[in-house]
Parts: structure tokens; sequence; C-alpha cells
């Protein structure tokens, strides 16, 4: 049985730091946290090795780089047979930023992004020629408000990885 892993007030005030400005130095941090570089240092290494911090991402203006649609694609996938090699094609696609299995209408949704209107019609005529794919429900974004992948965080305990893993 393994110890039970946390996170503590310190733990939360440099996700935070990171969360804001993924590019901010170690010495800033540690004097934002009260802590010597080296323990912040410490600190970061263990929460990427326990899975907290995936990855340090640059974010993107879809826009200036002429991505100019924004979609989400309800995808009706016949059975479960064919959820695997879905995904699989989902999750190889460029545009395709995110793949989610979901209830209600449809089995999955994906977040696109493509360069006009053609590239989407191209991109949907692809994803309908799947085997198991049974149809698609487009929205178009018109306009975005929020988007973030910044999370409220506060001191707790960590879900043991083998809950949320999946088969």
């Amino acid at each position: 049985m393994s110890a039970v892993e946390r996170i503590d007030e310190i733990d939360v005030r440099i996700l935070e730091l990171l969360q804001e400005h993924g590019r901010m130095k170690r010495n800033r941090i540690a004097e934002e946290v009260g802590l010597s570089v080296p323990s912040v240092s410490e600190r970061m290494r263990k929460l990427e090795e326990r899975g907290v911090i995936t990855g340090y991402h640059a974010v993107l203006d879809h826009k200036r780089l002429h991505f100019d649609i924004t979609a989400f694609i309800r995808v009706i996938v016949d059975g479960s047979e064919y959820y695997p090699e879905f995904i699989r094609r989902a999750c190889a696609l460029d545009e395709v930023l995110e793949v989610h299995s979901i209830t209600g209408e449809g089995s999955h949704i994906l977040k696109v992004r493509t360069r006009n209107t053609t590239t989407l019609e191209r991109l949907l005529s692809r994803i309908q020629s799947w085997p198991g794919v049974h149809g698609t429900v487009t929205s178009i974004v018109l306009s975005t408000f929020k988007e973030t992948r910044r999370l409220p965080v506060t001191p707790t305990e960590l879900v043991p990885v083998e809950e949320f893993e999946t088969s």
C-alpha cells in the first residue's frame, strides 16, 4: 500500500503560478512561495513525476495562424466494437484538438479547428467515411468568450492513478 499523495498550499501556489505564467523562472517562483530554488525545483519534479503537471505548452492564437473555424462535432458511432478504431483515427488528425466519449446524443464529441468551411467540410466527409460512423452533428463556434485549461487548485489528496486509468 503506497502512502497517500497530497498537494499542500505551497504546491497549490506553484501550480497557480505555472498555470498563469508557464515560462516563469524558478527563482521567481521561489520568491513568490518563500522557498529556495532547489526546493521549488524538487517540488516541481515531484508534481511532474506524480502526473499532476503533465506538460508545459505555448498557447497559440489560432486566428492569427489562419485557423478561423472552431467546431464541435458530435459523432454517432454504431457500436462499441468500433470505438477503439474511431478514437485512434480521431486522435491522429491534426485538426482534432479534443476527443471525448460522451453521454446523450452521440457517442463522442470532437473539438476541431480548421482554416475555413471548405477544410471543415473535407474533415467531416473523412470522419463520416470511417467504419461504424453512423452520423455527425456539427456546431460551428461564432464567438469564444472563455477558453482555458486552468483549474482551480486546493490542497488535497491526489486521486490514485488506477482510479481513472482506462483499459
